[in-house]
């Protein structure tokens, strides 16, 4: 016969401390000092919230997207949606990586970020996708900034994230965006 504190039943309910505040950064045996990792989560943190914000509203978009180029834009959203989850990974493994801690829970995420809330209703077609890039502006400038600072603190690592992902990425999903709002004839010069 088994009992309540034996292997069948889930130990419910837990609490416990927090084991490491955001904030902070742990000693790892990385090669790099302690306040080059702390500069760098820092930095790597707020991006990691505009990144997650950036990535709601491409869902928004994706599922709000109107008229006569419906199908192309719901693709193309979904597809760049899928791009931002994957920064958002890389952004906080590499935050973990550091002996850091990633922002996760939305609330916080909310209080981080630079991107302005967007209406909760559906705005017309061009909106969003200006909305989408000015986040996108946004980001490429911290990430630019923050590549080249943190690069002069000898964190490679952090530069390389953020130089061949998050600007790359931005930059190929800006153009995208972008063409989609020159007013071009479709059948006639």
């Amino acid at each position: 016969m088994e009992t309540a504190t034996g292997g069948g039943q889930p130990l419910l309910h837990q609490k416990s401390p927090e084991t490491q505040r955001f904030g902070t950064v742990k000693q790892l045996p990385l090669g790099l000092g302690h306040d080059t990792r702390m500069y760098a989560c820092q930095r790597l943190n707020r991006i990691l919230a505009d990144t997650q914000i950036l990535h709601a509203l491409y869902r928004k978009h994706h599922w709000m997207v109107r008229g006569a180029t419906f199908h192309m834009l719901h693709e193309l959203l979904d597809h760049h949606a899928t791009a931002q989850s994957a920064l958002v990974d890389s952004l906080a493994e590499r935050i973990q990586s550091l002996g850091g801690v990633a922002v996760g829970d939305p609330r916080h995420v909310a209080e981080l970020t630079s991107i302005p809330r967007p209406p909760d209703g559906v705005e017309p077609v061009p909106v969003m996708l200006s909305r989408l890039l000015d986040a996108h502006e946004r980001i490429l400038v911290d990430a630019r900034d923050a590549a080249s600072r943190i690069s002069a603190e000898g964190d490679e690592g952090s530069n390389d994230l953020l130089v061949s992902e998050v600007v790359r990425t931005g930059e190929a999903q800006v153009w995208f965006l972008a063409e989609h709002l020159v007013d071009t004839p479709l059948v006639r010069v």
